[in-house]
């Protein structure tokens, strides 16, 4: 083989070899390339995450302990919330109240104008009547009907002769010696009529009691 044949196949080698080189070091830095724009997505996914952190962060509320000012006025103003709802309470009860007992007088009044009508008729016929039986009558008729409303609404006379003396119930005025030993310290007599109200006392009785 020639020379130049020699030198030809030794060109053609080097440039092969240099060819080869080539893809090579591009080989290389294509994966070099990879790797950076990997690192770099890498880089924006994480300060992406940070700054999702930060925001979240800032967006939570950290509870503030209220100071002891602001709790002072927070229980006053609790205070005069509920004393003025305490207020009204009251107010609106007593209203009631005084409601209440004025129809109830109502009601009794109105129960007790025939009664009044009755006397105011009876005195009428009196003037003219002759017959005193007649007027005695009806005095007692009247005082049967009246009687029997003051029942209806729970009043009530107490018996009291015989019965032992009770200072819840009785008001001695006057002590004598007992007619018999079982009248000893019991009443004799009552002066003047005791009154319950569903077996409440609105009027003592006034009693003479034996020693």
């Amino acid at each position: 083989m020639s020379q130049f044949h020699l030198l030809e196949l030794s060109l053609s080698l080097t440039e092969r070899y240099n060819l080869v080189d080539m893809k090579n070091k591009q080989t290389e830095e294509n994966t070099e390339n990879h790797e950076v724009n990997n690192q770099s997505d890498s880089t924006e996914v994480n300060q992406q995450e940070t700054t999702e952190q930060i925001e979240s962060v800032e967006e939570t509320e950290i509870p503030v302990e209220p100071t002891w000012e602001e709790k002072f006025l927070e229980m006053n103003d609790r205070y005069v919330r509920l004393y003025a709802e305490f207020d009204n309470f009251r107010r609106r009860t007593q209203k009631e109240r005084i409601e209440l007992m004025a129809t109830a007088n109502a009601g009794i009044l109105k129960d007790l104008i025939p009664v009044l009508d009755d006397f105011e008729r009876a005195i009428t016929y009196n003037e003219t009547a002759s017959e005193i039986d007649s007027v005695k009558e009806g005095f007692g008729l009247i005082h049967s009907k009246y009687k029997s409303i003051l029942e209806s609404k729970g009043l009530k006379p107490m018996e009291c002769k015989g019965q032992p003396f009770d200072s819840e119930l009785h008001e001695a005025i006057a002590n004598i010696p007992a007619p018999s030993d079982d009248l000893k310290g019991k009443i004799v007599d009552d002066v003047e009529k005791g009154y319950l109200l569903n077996d409440k006392v609105v009027r003592f009785a006034k009693v003479v009691v034996g020693q």
